[in-house]
């Protein structure tokens, strides 16, 4: 069962004539990773930041379709499109987390960072934020390198470690999905494989979604693929189906190089 479902979803930004996404219905499955690829304004990050409703943050965008987001506890699905109050945009954006293609550390301590989302969830018990922040910091394969300098500034972290804490941060709440914008494109090699294990090992919880450039990780890291142009989605399939055997022929062209 998917844990969401786009349904001909189409977005417009304000002040534009044509729609930046058209029609695409996708699934995200549960405890999958699902990769979005396709060339540069295509509509990847855009569709991936509808499914949190980030776009918000900026008045005047027109969607129509559905995003249904599955209630864990009831089995029913809820479309996020039709959320309007405050505290609903909070709970949905505590369960559909979002790390963003440059770290995004708070001006604050190690681990007022991660505490952050929990406070904001009403958690004000010390030992249990404690812990939360421990096995978040240990989730993100981050306590080791940082236990005994908690109290520290997050700004002197590498890149690499900043954006650990910035998955620790999104994880702490237990979101059920995890959205991640190009995560590894600001980091180096070494950084980018850690990361890559990292929301691998995560699935095991969670749900992802991933726009990446880089088609070498999406073959690495994803159960399925969808692949996406000027604002369509033209296939959508396991991984392997989709690098070794893709039925569309823009999808083979963008694959083998020939355009993208």
């Amino acid at each position: 069962m998917p844990v969401m479902n786009i349904k001909k979803f189409s977005f417009t930004y304000p002040g534009v004539d044509h729609p930046s996404l058209k029609s695409i219905t996708l699934p995200i499955k549960k405890n999958k990773i699902t990769a979005l690829i396709g060339p540069s304004g295509c509509g990847k990050s855009t569709l991936l930041r509808s499914m949190n409703r980030i776009h918000d943050l900026y008045p005047g965008n027109k969607y129509d379709g559905k995003i249904e987001l599955l209630d864990l506890d009831t089995g029913k699905y809820q479309n996020i499109l039709e959320i309007k109050k405050e505290n609903e945009f909070i709970e949905l954006r505590q369960k559909v987390g979002m790390i963003f293609q440059k770290p995004t550390p708070f001006p604050m301590s190690i681990f007022d960072n991660v505490a952050y989302g929990l406070k904001i969830a009403g958690i004000k018990n010390k030992s249990e934020l404690k812990d939360r922040v421990e096995n978040a910091l240990k989730g993100s394969a981050l306590w080791k390198e940082v236990h005994d300098r908690l109290d520290k500034s997050a700004m002197g972290l590498s890149g690499g470690q900043q954006q650990r804490l910035c998955i620790a941060r999104a994880v702490a709440v237990k979101p059920e999905v995890l959205l991640f914008d190009e995560p590894t494109s600001a980091l180096d090699p070494i950084s980018t494989g850690a990361i890559e294990e990292l929301i691998v090992e995560l699935k095991k919880d969670v749900s992802i979604a991933i726009v990446t450039h880089n088609m070498q990780q999406a073959s690495r890291i994803s159960d399925y693929t969808a692949f996406m142009y000027l604002g369509d989605l033209i296939e959508y399939d396991k991984t392997e189906n989709i690098f070794l055997n893709p039925k569309e022929k823009q999808t083979e062209d963008y694959i083998t190089g020939r355009f993208g």
